[in-house]
């Protein structure tokens, strides 16, 4: 059985797998309709020579760099260098706001910048501008821009730097070993439940600790050889970050970059995987997608998989039966390597995080002979706490037991606790909310679950108050709400999205902005006829509409209803704090809401 060593930092790993895997191929991402890869050797150069030019711009052991691109191999390369060169990475979504983005430089405090292209620097420079600090701020782009009047932003190519600053390999491995596991090594950005997202500051000995976790199941589970990855998930989510990137490295894997999720189907034919962190919402949708191709070719085809899911059903429930066998040696010779194909045929397991799986979808997956592993875990936590593995019985309503080198325990009130190596330090510049979260050693994850009688996780609620979209990413309510409620046309508002691929909301409009609303249009007042009232709708979307233009794409409310009557303490939908019910209300209204999700 393979084992990862003991690395004391990020870069370290890197450099040692370069210099372990030479000339062989590394990162890989397609232009001209042919995939085109970097090496590891020729990696480890561009990583050294972008080092030693940012510290020749003046990045100091400590200093902050954002990271504002799609995923592509310059990514990657930016994140080890900037760690390589003593920096601190800020990696921040493609789709933030002007006001997200300037939000994060405030906070972080960053004085370099390095951007993909100009598309996404449109959003990125006016936020730099607005900044206390922005003059002399470095901002290094990806592909050449084109900009007419640069201000006080000290712009620079990221291929010339490169060419300009050739650098030691060694000497940059040698430098690097100086840093250790307790170090800084990026502030992950994550919404709170106030509302303004908090700096989750992960050090490196985090990350290996994830690292080293995977790469133990891996190993002891699936045989450790050489891997293929292919990254579609953002890499500024801790999730991607980790398993998508510096897992690979410690695999020293093949990371193929995919072109987008509109040819993610043949691109997972064209890359043959044989690992991929995924998200829920994907296999919703390719499960249905399956579905319908089989549909299609005629009843025989349906009855296969319907037996092939009955089948795979009374496994998971522990009621296999010997009698099955024959038609599972039948399934496993036509139906199943037809839908492995689709995965290009080489797919150990795929692991699905972020967000919580629904068991049928894992159930349906490994029917078809696609082994389906469910993991747990927070930005706070590096970000994996848990995962499903075959030696601990797959359980597709647990999500399996800790990582090695995490311990969790239960508290009184049901609340998931978590400690380790893996447990950030604490929230950037935010003693209060560090000191919420992280009491005596103990990450309080806000998540209520339980521990089975094998070891694995099983999560029953969520303490805190974050919407988790199918796709992973977290929604503070709060803020959205509040900015809905600003409005002059609405008075209170809930949203909902909790694994769902948009947020929808419930609101209720001011009373007053209603009666003259009804006035100018001569509409009769009488709440229930507005609520099927076109025009009046109209009016309260255009409120909507006018909130959405400050959100990120997430967080965009993109349907709503109109409440039977206003949220209060009489019909419970209030507390006496006057703070919103959320479980009441969805008990009144989460059919409709759900409703909002269909056609």
């Amino acid at each position: 059985m393979r084992k990862l060593e003991k690395f004391d930092n990020l870069v370290s790993m890197f450099f040692t797998r370069a210099r372990e895997l030479g000339d062989a191929p590394f990162l890989w991402a397609k232009s001209g309709g042919k995939w085109h890869s970097t090496s590891w050797a020729e990696s480890a150069r561009k990583v050294a020579s972008l080092a030693a030019a940012l510290r020749k711009l003046g990045l100091k052991p400590g200093d902050r760099v954002m990271l504002v691109s799609e995923n592509r191999p310059e990514w990657c390369l930016s994140d080890l260098a900037i760690m390589a060169a003593g920096g601190v990475t800020v990696p921040t979504y493609t789709t933030n706001t002007e006001r997200d983005h300037q939000h994060i430089i405030d906070n972080s405090g960053a004085t370099m910048t390095i951007v993909s292209d100009g598309k996404l620097a449109k959003t990125l420079l006016p936020a730099i501008l607005h900044t206390a600090g922005s003059a002399g701020h470095v901002v290094i782009g990806m592909e050449e821009m084109k900009l007419s009047q640069p201000g006080a932003i000290d712009f620079h190519d990221w291929n010339a730097l490169i060419a300009a600053n050739p650098a030691d390999v060694g000497e940059a491995e040698q430098a690097a070993a100086r840093m250790k596991r307790a170090d800084l090594a990026c502030i992950i950005y994550t919404s709170g439940t106030g509302g303004s997202p908090r700096g989750v500051m992960q050090h490196h000995g985090a990350i290996l600790t994830n690292v080293e976790g995977c790469c133990v199941v891996i190993s002891e589970d699936f045989g450790w050889e050489d891997e293929v990855f292919l990254s579609f998930l953002p890499l500024s989510h801790a999730y991607e970050h980790t398993g998508g990137q510096h897992f690979p490295i410690g695999l020293g894997a093949q990371i193929y970059y995919s072109e987008g999720l509109d040819k993610l189907a043949s691109n997972i034919e064209e890359v043959r995987p044989t690992l991929m962190v995924v998200v829920p919402r994907l296999f919703e949708v390719l499960r249905t997608r399956i579905s319908k191709q089989v549909e299609k070719q005629g009843k025989f085809a349906n009855y296969l998989l319907d037996r092939a899911v009955a089948i795979g059903g009374k496994k998971a429930a522990g009621r296999g039966s010997l009698l099955d066998l024959p038609m599972s040696l039948f399934l496993s010779r036509t139906l199943k390597p037809k839908l492995s194909a689709k995965f290009g045929g080489r797919i150990k397991a795929m692991v699905s995080g972020g967000a919580p799986l629904n068991p049928e979808v894992g159930i349906f997956f490994e029917s078809l002979g696609i082994t389906f592993l469910q993991g747990y875990g927070q930005t706070e936590a590096a970000p994996v706490i848990s995962c499903n593995r075959p030696s601990a019985g797959l359980k597709h309503d647990t999500v399996g037991p800790p990582l090695h080198g995490v311990e969790v325990r239960i508290a009184e009130d049901g609340e998931i606790l978590v400690r380790g190596e893996l447990v950030m330090h604490g929230y950037w510049r935010n003693e209060a909310e560090t000191a919420r979260v992280l009491k005596d050693g103990w990450l309080h994850t806000g998540d209520i679950g339980l521990i089975d009688q094998r070891g694995r996780i099983k999560i029953t609620d969520r303490k805190k108050d974050i919407i988790v979209n199918d796709k992973g990413d977290n929604v503070a309510p709060q803020k959205v709400e509040g900015m809905l409620t600003l409005q002059p046309e609405i008075m209170q508002a809930m949203i909902a999205g909790d694994r769902k691929p948009y947020m929808t909301a419930v609101l209720v409009p001011d009373p007053e902005w209603t009666q003259e609303w009804c006035a100018k249009t001569g509409a009769k007042c009488d709440l229930k006829g507005l609520r099927d009232n076109p025009d009046y709708r109209a009016a309260v979307g255009a409120a909507v509409e006018r909130v959405n233009k400050d959100l990120s794409v997430i967080e965009r409310v993109r349907r709503f209803i109109l409440a039977d009557e206003p949220f209060s303490i009489e019909n419970q939908q209030l507390t006496p704090s006057l703070k919103i019910r959320r479980h009441i209300l969805k008990e009144v209204y989460g059919a409709r809401l759900d409703g909002l999700y269909k056609g």
